[in-house]
Parts: structure tokens; C-alpha cells; sequence
């Protein structure tokens, strides 16, 4: 019995070892994603993005940008439910809120959201009412 007390507490101590642990505030230091750019001179429903690879716990930046070719209106529910929301940030206005619903643009501009994922999984992300013209993408979190 001590015997297998004694394999039971080194594997403790060996699993506690390699426990993962945080050093500091994880969201000081976001990563630049690439820019999500919405419409172009090629068509009214292009995104530069469709696709985005996060790991949870790192901390990103991610760029919104309207062309104003049309009005605009971001959704992604699962996604921005799993993430923790720094802040987000459009013109000279810095907005810290707990989730988002939606990004909408009615003309030409830009906002940036700063987050951390917290939860892995794929998480849909796509233009309300323009999810038939293509305008849809994925945010994979690992």
C-alpha cells in the first residue's frame, strides 16, 4: 500500500509540474490579424478575410474596415460569447463592454476589437443578410 502511495504522490508531483501557468495580463500584448476589409473595387460583397486560426488565451487585435459601399452589419453570437471582450475602439472612442451583438457600419469607417478566446471551437461570422452573397467566414479557435 505505501508503494502505491508513493507512485500515486510523484505522479502528482509530476502532473503539478507541468501545469501551465499565466505570467502577467494576457491581453496587453495583442496579436495584429489581419485586416477584415468589407466590399472592393471588384464587388459590394467581398471580404478580405474568411478564415481566422486563434489559440485561446492569446490576446488579438482585429481591424474592421467598411468600404461604405454598402451598409455593413457584423455578427458572429457563439464567437463573441467566448471571448474575453478588452475593448473596442472606433474613431476616437474607446468602448469596454462585456460582449458585442453586432458591428454595424452605415457608411465608410473602421473599428478594431481588442479579445482574448476563450473557449476553442469553430464560430461562424458573417454580414447580416448578406450571408448569400458570400459574405460569411469562420473563426477557428484552437
Amino acid at each position: 500500500m505505501s508503494r502505491l502511495k508513493t507512485c500515486l504522490v510523484g505522479s502528482l508531483i509530476s502532473l503539478s509540474a507541468m501545469t501551465a501557468h499565466a505570467a502577467g495580463d494576457l491581453t496587453t500584448r495583442p496579436e495584429a490579424l489581419p485586416d477584415l476589409v468589407l466590399g472592393s473595387e471588384v464587388t459590394d460583397y467581398a471580404m478580405s478575410q474568411t478564415r481566422y486560426e486563434l489559440e485561446t488565451g492569446q490576446a488579438y487585435r482585429l481591424k474592421v474596415v467598411s468600404s461604405g459601399l454598402k451598409e455593413y452589419a457584423m455578427q458572429a453570437p457563439e464567437f463573441f460569447t467566448s471571448i474575453f471582450l478588452r475593448k473596442v475602439e472606433a474613431g476616437d472612442i474607446e468602448i469596454k463592454a462585456t460582449t458585442l451583438t453586432e458591428l454595424e457600419f452605415e457608411q465608410a469607417g473602421e473599428a478594431e476589437i481588442y479579445f482574448v478566446p476563450i473557449k476553442p471551437g469553430d464560430y461562424r461570422f458573417f454580414m447580416k443578410g448578406l450571408e448569400g452573397k458570400g459574405m460569411e467566414g469562420v473563426f477557428s479557435v484552437r
